[in-house]
């Protein structure tokens, strides 16, 4: 028995065994509907079709769970609620009340310093942001309203995200922990998001952004993981010589070389937030996903199309600028490699 014990997979094995006996326990003593007495159980109909009586209670345990979370720590979720709202405020008033022409001037010189000078694709992007307004006028303030949305998403995505997957590359274990919950995070249909955050924080811009954070984050921790895990070990060998400290060698090495790949994580984060921007509209979020989903309630296919191009438009404008920059990013790059070869 104690050499069963000594394997660490016997034991994990043996947990789980007792972790499933227990759920089955709970769901038998738990049913309202439990056979009235043991000749039930051997007649063996209940193989033939689900017993009734193998009826986990996940839906009521969730539910209470989040009634309680509710009840105890509130105050936090209503601090989390109005600070998120007032960074949405004041970044969506400082660019509806900004001059269009300036703002499509911001975004074309963004795109100019982004994509590395390159004329054709700032032009580019230049003309997605003006068709944006020029689709319909009410487009350019849906889309604004939608852009603030999506940066404070974006910017809490980095911020988590980033730190997350370098712990990630640093610690195997952390790492192996942390895979199941980003393949749940990714799996999870994007309405099932919606729910938990209108439960904590009732309808509105705040639960999009934090659905969307949920929904998008998963790309940026794997691939800021996978970016800082394909560095080069002669160059990890190299600063480890000059008796580089761990600190010196992450901001100094592994996260400047693993950047072209933590942009592309980045690109991805902001293509899946996009994809949000519909979903999110049906609880109350304002945005070109409001004009879609007005135009499917109303059967009107030109508005839904129009504002269908709308989206298109944004994404290639925040797609072209993030892909632009982490490709100079990676021209940049190349040149010192192949000297150091």
């Amino acid at each position: 028995m104690k050499e069963f014990f000594k394997s660490k997979k016997n034991i994990f094995n043996f947990v789980m065994l007792v972790f499933f006996g227990w759920l089955l326990f709970i769901s038998y003593t738990s049913s309202k509907r439990k056979p009235d007495n043991v000749g039930e159980l051997l007649k063996f109909d209940w193989l033939q079709s689900w017993p009734k009586w193998l009826d986990l209670p996940l839906m009521a345990w969730i539910n209470d769970a989040f009634k309680k979370l509710n009840e105890n720590y509130g105050w936090i979720f209503e601090a989390i609620n109005n600070f998120l709202l007032a960074m949405l405020v004041a970044l969506k008033n400082f660019l509806i009340l900004a001059p269009w022409p300036l703002v499509i001037l911001g975004v074309v010189v963004i795109a100019y310093f982004a994509s590395g000078r390159k004329i054709g694709t700032t032009v580019f992007v230049g003309f997605c942001t003006f068709f944006i307004g020029f689709l319909h006028p009410i487009f350019w303030q849906k889309a604004i309203e939608t852009t603030a949305i999506m940066l404070i998403s974006i910017f809490l995505c980095t911020i988590v995200g980033i730190p997350i997957g370098i712990l990630m590359a640093r610690s195997i274990r952390i790492r192996d922990k942390l895979l199941p919950v980003l393949d749940l995070m990714q799996t999870i249909p994007a309405f099932v998001y919606l729910i938990p955050g209108i439960m904590l924080f009732g309808l509105g811009a705040v639960p999009a952004i934090i659905a969307t954070f949920i929904y998008a984050v998963p790309p940026l921790v794997r691939l800021t993981d996978l970016g800082i895990r394909l560095v080069d070990k002669e160059v990890i060998e190299a600063a480890d010589a000059f008796g580089a400290s761990k600190k010196q060698k992450l901001l100094g090495v592994q996260l400047p070389l693993a950047l072209p790949n933590i942009m592309q994580g980045i690109n991805q984060c902001t293509m899946m937030a996009l994809s949000m921007v519909v979903i999110a509209s049906m609880i109350g979020t304002r945005g070109l996903g409001d004009e879609v989903l007005l135009g499917l309630q109303q059967l009107n296919v030109g508005k839904a199309a129009e504002a269908g191009i709308a989206i298109v438009l944004l994404a290639i404008v925040l797609d072209r600028i993030t892909q632009s920059y982490g490709e100079t990013l990676q021209e940049r790059s190349t040149p010192q490699n192949k000297k150091s070869k």
